[in-house]
């Protein structure tokens, strides 16, 4: 996910990327950034948008099959291999609209930025200014300025997470890791 996409990210969530061509008439390989291809399957209508663009335009799947941690798709209108070869790079969007609602104390991780982040002492230790994936699971990336803490979203270490705030019970050792100056 390191290339820039602009998108609305009130409206849009960005899941995954167009990494190639597949056969000869017009199927593509999308990699989901979730690690679940099987997901993009669910979605009514995706939205494409070009690396440093706004533009984005809304395809159909008209067909797809899972291969490893992507999904080949055959998007509606896209008929030949050139057609495919022009998505190649290319961001795969889904409106939020169209996601299912999380269940009963369940979450998208995206409602999780923007949240200020403490404790179960009580310690504010900042925001939740990104959420990546490591290769092993998600981070919370949280900064406070002067400080950085990466913080894996588990359950033994996230108690609460509301639409006003995240508690975490950190491990020792797991925030003086990443802090610049020691408490």
């Amino acid at each position: 996910m390191a290339d820039d996409f602009l998108y609305s990210s009130e409206q849009f969530l960005l899941i995954g990327k167009i990494v190639e061509p597949h056969g000869l008439k017009g199927e593509v390989l999308i990699f989901s950034f979730s690690g679940q291809p099987e997901n993009i399957q669910q979605y009514p209508q995706l939205f494409l948008v070009a690396p440093s663009c706004k533009a984005s335009q809304r395809y159909t799947i008209a067909k797809s099959r899972i291969k490893g941690k992507g999904l080949i798709a055959q998007l509606h209108s896209i008929t030949d291999r050139n057609q495919a070869e022009a998505l190649v790079g290319m961001g795969v969007l889904v409106s939020k609209e169209d996601l299912p609602q999380p269940g009963e104390n369940e979450f998208y991780l995206y409602q999780m930025e923007g949240l200020p982040v403490f404790t179960i002492e009580g310690r504010k230790l900042g925001t939740v200014t990104s959420i990546f994936f490591n290769g092993a699971q998600e981070l919370l990336v949280i900064q406070d300025g002067k400080n950085e803490y990466m913080v894996p979203v588990l359950e033994s270490i996230i108690k609460v997470q509301d639409s006003e705030k995240i508690v975490i019970d950190a491990p020792p050792g797991l925030l003086e890791i990443n802090s610049e100056t020691s408490d």
